[in-house]
């Protein structure tokens, strides 16, 4: 199994060590810890503290060589593409004639679908410099690293483009103080880390119901361009922190495009359920059997758990199953049931509309959208009222215990253990990194 350099490690410094040290050895210690320091590299805050590494260091392209034309000797006019416009309207407010405008659309063949515009999307259109002033190239940005230039004099050709996109290995440590989206962005990490970390913890983690102090440290892959964040590429091992117990996800892959992701003992991080059918909302009301329900103002048991959330949020299915009702239930307004398997059954009320093509009978997989949150029936609001049974009874969502899914393969232990072993030494070196600086300031 391939170790990454960057876990290589020539100094750890361990709290026993550190109770150890003397005044006698002190001297010898800053060496060792002056390596620590460099090899953790220049630090900015805690959380993320010097791990960056480019893969590769690429530099920011010329220019020329990006368009394939040189934009420094033309007039350029940027822009973004209007409600209405199409292919052809576009060129033709730029200043192409209408019979030019059907020719470079001609020339598009294959490379670019004319239809595929996107109102909102950024465009660049550059003018010869010259007294005629005609327009010369079109860039259309179809996101923020690819995009399409259209030379717009015959003849015509088009061609795509891509901006330079630079992978950094980065480290996060995060305590949630308030909410785990604004504490990121005090850190200054990317918020994008939440979605992959509601990934891997889906099924260990509640992430309606963090807590302050609960803590994430998180070894993983960031892509940007041009300086702007556009993807968390890869976690890589990340360690949960509440009420004193860590929670780690590593990554391994088998190589049976299965499972990637375990926890310390080669269990599957993926569980039989979801820990939520929503993303990203808070519970609005939780299981009672003597709820004073907030329309009728009657006392009555609420056998779910309601998650509030914007009109329209996709809410999927916890776990594999079959569609059992699709229908409006009156109070409960549009309703999804499931059932999971012998034991579990699930239902998921007030919804606005359900997944297109979802029919009762139909065979759904985890994770699966089947239907967008509503407030049908009887509702305040919009929200999801979550309900499942065990055997029958309902049972309160928000304790329910899931078995792990399959476990890592025994062939592979022994990799895996090294893998595990070096992110942790990884880990140990940059928790002592304080301590180190301030013996330093000491000595």
């Amino acid at each position: 199994m391939f170790v990454p350099d960057f876990f290589r490690l020539n100094f750890v410094l361990s709290e026993e060590q550190r109770l150890r040290m003397n005044m006698k050895n002190m001297t010898l210690a800053a060496v060792f810890i002056a390596a620590a320091l460099s090899f953790a590299g220049c630090g900015g805050g805690r959380s993320q503290e010097g791990v960056t590494e480019q893969v590769p260091s690429a530099e920011k392209a010329d220019s020329c060589l990006l368009f394939g034309f040189d934009p420094a000797q033309m007039t350029v006019r940027d822009g973004n593409v209007r409600s209405g416009e199409f292919f052809s309207t576009l060129l033709m407010k730029l200043g192409m004639s209408a019979g030019d405008a059907y020719l470079l659309s001609e020339a598009c063949d294959t490379v670019f679908d004319v239809r595929s515009l996107r109102v909102g999307n950024a465009y660049q259109a550059y003018y010869s410099p010259s007294s005629t002033g005609a327009l010369e190239y079109l860039v259309y940005w179809q996101d923020r690293v690819n995009g399409v230039v259209f030379k717009c004099t015959a003849p015509y050709s088009v061609w795509k483009v891509a901006r330079p996109v630079v992978t950094e290995h980065r480290y996060a440590d995060v305590t949630i103080s308030s909410s785990l989206w604004n504490d990121m962005l005090a850190a200054g990490v990317s918020p994008l880390l939440i979605l992959s970390l509601s990934d891997i913890y889906a099924w260990t983690v509640d992430f309606f119901g963090l807590q302050k102090g609960d803590r994430f440290r998180v070894f993983y892959d960031e892509k940007t361009c041009e300086g702007d964040v556009i993807a968390v590429d890869t976690v890589r091992y990340a360690v949960f922190t509440h009420q004193g117990e860590d929670f780690p996800a590593v990554m391994f892959d088998q190589g049976d495009g299965g499972n990637i992701y375990w926890n310390e003992k080669g269990e599957s991080m993926r569980k039989a359920f979801l820990k939520a059918p929503l993303q990203y909302s808070r519970i609005s009301s939780g299981f009672s059997y003597a709820r004073r329900h907030p329309v009728t103002r009657r006392v009555q048991p609420h056998t779910g758990v309601d998650y509030a959330a914007p009109a329209g949020t996709p809410v999927m299915t916890i776990g594999d199953g079959v569609v059992t009702s699709r229908r409006n239930e009156g109070a409960g307004g549009n309703v999804v049931r499931i059932r999971h398997n012998s034991v579990y059954s699930t239902a998921y009320l007030h919804l606005s509309r359900y997944a297109s093509g979802l029919k009762v009978g139909q065979r759904v997989r985890q994770g699966e959208v089947i239907g967008y949150v509503g407030s049908t029936g009887r509702s305040t609001g919009p929200h999801l009222d979550f309900r499942v049974w065990k055997n029958g009874s309902p049972i309160n969502p928000l304790k329910m215990e899931s078995p792990p899914a399959e476990p890592l393969k025994k062939e592979f232990s022994e990799d895996f253990e090294a893998v595990c072993l070096a992110y942790s030494r990884r880990l140990d070196s940059l928790e002592a990194l304080p301590v180190a600086k301030q013996l330093l300031k000491v000595l």
